[in-house]
């Protein structure tokens, strides 16, 4: 069994960017439009829709919709998105057993789509659910891999719970795979977490991030592109170096890029008509791990012995999986049906 770890939140997306067929059936947006907002003008308030979210929750659908065997571990409301959350997990196989349930409410991330389909995401959670998770007992003696990342790892008194997950697992021979996910208008302090996410690395197998992630950890978010890219390719070679037996760099539509001791291996992207990019990181996180367990490579010896040939299929495999996610209208992974 593969068990996620991390938030679970509702993301409230524009309603205009939504076709007829793909609101989650979540109940009502706490803000819509004219009537959301007594006295309010109507045409500065935009209708939200929400929709389920949060990456290491779409993680967890993902690969319960690929058909690996997965848990979710977190904390969830018990309020209505949070019974709205459980259904999705249930209708895409996740085992729910392992999450925790509070009163609090659950948290909310204000999604803003750019017109190439980027999203970018205000957050709204003070007091919510997911940030007061507690260190849960042992994991089950069959998980095999645990997941990890996003606003999961910057939000305390929870963050500090998950990593302390992180490496107690990682101790007893559970595979660990980290997706940053960077948010980071989340992190008060950069230094400081970028010395932590440094503190993670030896307790990692596989590090995956986003371009733009990798940059923001390298401390090269702010330079020119020539030395941004310089930047990245020595801190990749820093965070190989740190534990993890491969990196995978995701460069949008671009393709792929898993970084080992031995080499790089590069596939392109998969050229679609992109709706939004919503949940397409999170896909590529569970078509890694799902095509990884297809090669008996969910350990960290097993994922260092993997040849070019092998990186080939597992990284083509996720660029396709992480193409139909961008064709659809919010985070919607594929089926393994869609992908056959």
């Amino acid at each position: 069994m593969i068990v996620v770890a991390g938030e679970a939140l509702i993301d409230l997306v524009p309603a205009s960017t939504l076709g007829p067929a793909s609101a989650a059936d979540v109940g009502r947006a706490p803000a819509a439009g004219a009537d959301s907002t007594p006295g309010a003008d109507s045409a500065a308030l935009p209708a939200l829709s929400p929709q389920r979210g949060g990456g290491p929750y779409n993680t967890a659908v993902a690969l319960g919709r690929l058909g690996s065997p997965a848990a979710f571990c977190s904390r969830v409301s018990t309020d209505s998105f949070g019974a709205s959350l459980l259904d999705g997990l249930h209708a895409a196989g996740v085992d729910t057993s392992l999450v925790q349930r509070g009163a609090e409410p659950t948290t909310l991330a204000l999604a803003d789509i750019s017109p190439d389909g980027s999203a970018g995401y205000g957050f709204y959670v003070e007091g919510t659910a997911d940030r007061l998770f507690t260190l849960p007992p042992a994991l089950p003696d069959d998980v095999r891999a645990l997941s990890l990342g996003t606003c999961s790892l910057v939000l305390e008194p929870g963050a500090s719970a998950y990593e302390a997950l992180m490496r107690r697992e990682a101790a007893r021979g559970v595979f660990t795979a980290l997706d940053p996910n960077i948010r980071a208008g989340l992190i008060p302090d950069p230094d400081a977490y970028r010395a932590r996410f440094r503190s993670w690395l030896p307790h990692i197998a596989l590090l995956k991030l986003s371009e733009e992630d990798a940059r923001w950890l390298a401390g090269a978010e702010d330079l020119p592109e020539a030395a941004a890219a310089d930047a990245v390719a020595g801190s990749v070679k820093e965070w190989l170096a740190a534990g993890p037996a491969a990196v995978v760099l995701t460069r949008g539509g671009d393709g792929l890029t898993a970084a080992t001791p031995a080499g790089e291996v590069t596939v392109p992207g998969v050229r679609v008509e992109v709706v939004d990019t919503i949940g397409a990181g999170d896909t590529v996180n569970a078509a890694l791990l799902h095509r990884l367990d297809a090669h008996h490579a969910l350990s960290p010896t097993a994922l260092a012995r993997l040849n070019a040939e092998a990186w080939r299929d597992i990284l083509t495999f996720a660029a396709r999986a992480a193409a139909l996610t961008c064709s659809r209208a919010g985070a919607e992974p594929p089926y393994a049906s869609d992908l056959a």
